[in-house]
């Protein structure tokens, strides 16, 4: 079926792929708001703007500049936006049908989590664990430095270590990635904390308060583990009650609708 706008015949077909390709547009500036990339995205998008009006009124000059650049724009895109991609590629994959495909996968990541805790709680090496279910985090991420590897129990144990450059601040996982460390988080304001908690607690409820976080914590004075969740605070925690609440969070059922994130913080 045709239609026609002005001098330009339209179909159905045109329509749709206008509709996707707007689609995509606007979900690529949802995931880059709020970061130094979304002016970078802006701009590469204006320049191809300018390419298809210099195409469409004829200007020779204009389309001649344009089509000179569409020789790099690609990999332009790639090397500018190379941190963007990555995290779009994780974010793509905590879509719920692909979680349930690799959940097996998942499970032992959480073991990974459950022991490395586990290992920090006996050495009393202080450590905040953060499980955030839909809340970006970029501007904690960009406060830190970017690690990108593998999550690994003797990994997260290394930078943990009180003697290790990267412990005083926040370590962010997605899935089994770990994506920066050293980064840092809001402490809560609340006037009615108990006065005894020390600045990792504070941090722990802090960021409760301000999203839904599930956030656990190993002291480092006793090696207890706790964990802060809408703004309160539960201590005490064992290896089996720590392990049963994540295979929860984890568990089919309506919460998996959206994509859980994983950080994993050290306090000062």
């Amino acid at each position: 079926m045709l239609f026609k706008v002005g001098f330009l015949p339209v179909s159905i077909v045109d329509v749709i792929d206008v509709a996707i390709v707007t689609t995509i547009i606007f979900k690529l500036y949802q995931f880059l708001k709020g970061g130094v990339a979304i002016r970078m995205f802006i701009g590469l998008l204006l320049i191809l703007i300018f390419s298809v009006i210099g195409d469409l009124m004829n200007m020779s000059a204009l389309s001649w500049m344009m089509s000179s650049l569409k020789t790099v724009w690609v990999l332009a895109f790639v090397i500018v936006f190379q941190p963007e991609l990555r995290r779009l590629l994780i974010y793509l994959g905590q879509n719920r049908i692909i979680r349930q495909i690799v959940r097996v996968g998942e499970l032992r990541f959480i073991d990974q989590i459950v022991s490395a805790t586990m290992d920090l709680s006996k050495k009393n090496y202080g450590a905040l664990i953060v499980l955030l279910k839909d809340m970006n985090i970029k501007n904690i991420l960009e406060t830190g430095i970017t690690i990108q590897a593998k999550l690994s129990e003797q990994l997260l144990s290394s930078i943990f270590n009180p003697r290790s450059p990267l412990h005083d601040g926040a370590v962010v996982v997605q899935n089994d990635i770990i994506m920066a460390a050293k980064c840092l988080l809001p402490l809560s304001q609340n006037p009615d904390i108990d006065p005894s908690l020390g600045t990792r607690h504070r941090a722990a409820l802090g960021l409760a308060e301000q999203s839904d976080a599930f956030v656990i914590i190993v002291s480092e004075e006793t090696g207890m583990v706790s964990f802060a969740e809408n703004g309160k605070l539960v201590k005490g925690l064992t290896e089996s009650i720590l392990k049963k609440k994540l295979n929860e969070l984890f568990s089919p059922g309506p919460d998996e609708k959206q994509g859980w994130r994983f950080s994993i913080l050290a306090n000062n």
